[in-house]
């Protein structure tokens, strides 16, 4: 990832995760000491923060929550060493959550900082907000 610019690296990560890639595929974008911070949202009231390994293990795990991912990058934003990307974003879900049922389709409008070093990401902040549509 080194030779590409800040914010190819972060586009090309996003386009891994809407492609389905586990571990193994977004793992060449991370920095080994990677933090995934996640602000307080109707999913996680209390948010969390992920290292790398976590991190990892959550984007295998997601296979079992959500399929047909999309992100539609609405605004990028970058300086220097910091990328900031606003998206809409969908899933179907693969099992019940709350506010939602099993193939149902998610939403959430989101607001995403990354910061890379090296031409890695070294940490990522997301700011989630999840909607529903009328049928």
């Amino acid at each position: 990832m080194i030779d590409s610019t800040p914010l190819d690296c972060v586009l090309g990560f996003v386009r891994t995760v809407e492609a389905g890639g586990g571990a193994a595929e977004i793992r060449p974008f991370l920095a080994d000491d990677f933090k995934l911070t996640e602000w307080p949202h109707a999913l996680s009231k209390t948010g969390s923060t992920r290292n790398l390994a976590e991190t990892l293990a959550g984007a295998d795990h997601s296979k079992d929550i959500v399929s047909d991912q999309k992100f539609e990058v609405v605004r990028t934003t970058s300086q220097d060493n910091r990328v900031v990307l606003e998206m809409n974003w969908s899933a179907t879900l693969l099992l019940d959550l709350p506010h939602w049922d099993r193939g149902d389709t998610i939403r959430a409008r989101s607001t995403a900082v990354f910061e890379l070093r090296d031409g890695l990401i070294t940490s990522q902040d997301t700011y989630d907000c999840y909607y529903t549509t009328p049928e």
